[in-house]
């Protein structure tokens, strides 16, 4: 009996311990991440302007593959995206496994030349297609890599994608800091005329309301913010702020859904699961069947440190 409470106590322990662990693990990372952001986005902002690679992407592959700067290769060799030598590279060089042994990577001699290679190495023919895209589609630039083969990890796309969108990156592709830094001025990037200003809002139509699921909504223009939507539509900006799950100085994409209103606590009858594919986001399948996004991480027992991989199949209802 002793024996058997002893394991028990000793059971509890462990897993009071683990859990614990976990929750310590949370802030670390955020706080790694947050201050990898911080060191790095500038570099990333001019990286933007010489070669037109969208910052969030550059910000949001450094934390992917550096793990926030905590890598030993970026660490002891300033490679903070994974470069491989490749027949190509005659600068120096550093040896480790990854998918397979003993593999080549290049080695810089300060991390901004990691940047600006990285900038180049996205010039490679395989990547040429994704300069057609929006300069602010960071969701189009995350696919593209994916298919274009930058990474082997089926979930890299969704990964960069909820990064970019946790930690507000998309702010980085207008010349902003990200709000939650507390700091909103540019980059010292020119601003657009006044005559280019006014002529924008001149011709920004009153926007058609739709119904889907029961709610209303509309659809974003190309680089919509809050702010203008809730002019269009004479509603609060922190509300729509609220009932879309996003931060009031989030810039939209066009055709993104931005509700009117409350959004369900889950899917309606027809959608009982979503099948994950490439580029989805648990906020983009939020919005996409109208529920809340604290419901949908909760309906699937999963935490904000979950992404959803190609394959993945989330409940709904």
């Amino acid at each position: 009996m002793i024996t058997t409470k002893y394991r028990l106590y000793s059971c509890i322990l462990v897993c009071l311990v683990a859990v614990a662990t976990l929750v310590a693990q949370t802030p670390r990372r955020q706080e790694a991440v947050e201050g990898y952001i911080r060191k790095h986005c500038k570099e990333a902002i001019r990286q933007m302007d010489r070669y037109s690679v969208p910052a969030s992407i550059t910000m949001a592959q450094g934390i992917v593959e550096t793990g926030a700067g905590r890598s030993s290769l970026a660490k002891d060799f300033n490679n903070h995206f994974g470069i491989k030598c490749h027949r190509s590279w005659s600068g120096k060089r550093t040896y480790k496994t990854d998918d397979a042994p003993n593999e080549c990577f290049r080695s810089y001699d300060k991390w901004e030349d990691s940047y600006e290679d990285h900038s180049i190495f996205l010039k490679n023919k395989r990547y040429l297609s994704l300069y057609a895209l929006r300069s602010d589609d960071y969701r189009g630039w995350a696919k593209g890599l994916q298919m274009a083969g930058y990474a082997t990890d089926k979930g890299y796309a969704n990964r960069l994608i909820q990064i970019i969108e946790t930690y507000e990156l998309y702010a980085l592709d207008g010349g902003k800091y990200p709000l939650w830094m507390g700091d909103d001025k540019s980059f010292n990037r020119p601003e657009p005329s006044p005559q280019r200003r006014q002529t924008h809002r001149v011709q920004t139509p009153q926007r058609p309301i739709y119904m889907s699921y029961g709610l209303y909504y509309v659809l974003a223009d190309p680089g919509d913010n809050l702010q203008r939507i809730a002019d269009d539509v004479g509603a609060s900006a922190k509300k729509l702020a609220r009932y879309n799950d996003v931060p009031l100085d989030m810039t939209f994409q066009e055709g993104d859904i931005i509700y009117l209103e409350k959004k369900h606590s889950r899917a309606t009858e027809s959608y009982k699961s979503h099948v994950v594919t490439i580029g989805d986001s648990m906020y983009s399948i939020a919005q996409r069947y109208g529920i809340r996004l604290e419901q949908l991480y909760k309906m699937n027992n999963k935490d904000e440190d979950y992404v959803p991989t190609e394959g993945d199949v989330l409940r709904l209802r």
